[in-house]
């Protein structure tokens, strides 16, 4: 009898968020979503804070969840907007392709890298999917076993990089990001993301 190996690339991720105190829901959320073709990977930072940047930001997840990207402008236009960034990962080519609207930062730590080294750092267009959006040009990456993917939203810090360790559980550096880097006057989120089934 032969024996067929059906692969779905994976992923290893930690989420930390914070709500600013006074307002029932936070504003910022993220997607992690595995499929045949790949994963995707989103922070998304709803527009002010509350009831009405969460709905935003629930919305952006929707369309994203559909595999419908490039109508996420459109779909948001009824919503306060959003500001995102988001990598699409092709585990069988070892590729990634990331773009990123509006301020949710974005870095790349390679496998084995030296901790606080950080490789690649996305770059980001100004605008708000939903209202304004920017000429879009996404970077495309090579990608190893072991790579790590972190999104902040603006409620980090920009030095959130600073201790960034290839060894540390990617929930625990989320948990640790949030702890020493939150600002505590805007909503945050922090998502780390660690690839574990690209080849090569």
């Amino acid at each position: 009898m032969e024996t067929i190996a059906i692969t779905v690339p994976t992923i290893e991720y930690g989420v930390a968020k914070f709500a600013l105190p006074g307002q029932g829901q936070c504003g910022d959320h993220h997607l992690v979503c595995c499929n045949q073709s790949g994963i995707l990977v989103a922070a998304i930072d709803g527009i002010g804070h509350g009831e009405e940047a969460a709905n935003a930001a629930k919305a952006a997840v929707s369309i994203l969840k559909t595999g419908a990207d490039e109508r996420c402008h459109e779909g948001l236009r009824s919503t306060r907007g959003v500001v995102m960034s988001l990598a699409s990962i092709d585990s069988g080519h070892g590729m990634m392709t990331w773009v990123g609207v509006g301020n949710v930062q974005g870095v790349l730590m390679r496998s084995g890298a030296a901790k606080g080294t950080v490789q690649e750092v996305l770059l980001l267009r100004a605008g708000v999917v939903g209202s304004q959006l920017p000429a879009l040009q996404a970077a495309v990456l090579p990608i190893a076993k072991g790579d790590t993917l972190v999104f902040v939203t603006d409620g980090i810090r920009g030095e959130f990089a600073e201790n960034l360790s290839a060894l540390e559980s990617p929930q625990r550096a989320a948990d640790r990001i949030l702890e020493h880097h939150c600002r505590g006057n805007d909503d945050a989120l922090v998502l780390v993301a660690r690839l574990t089934g690209v080849r090569g």
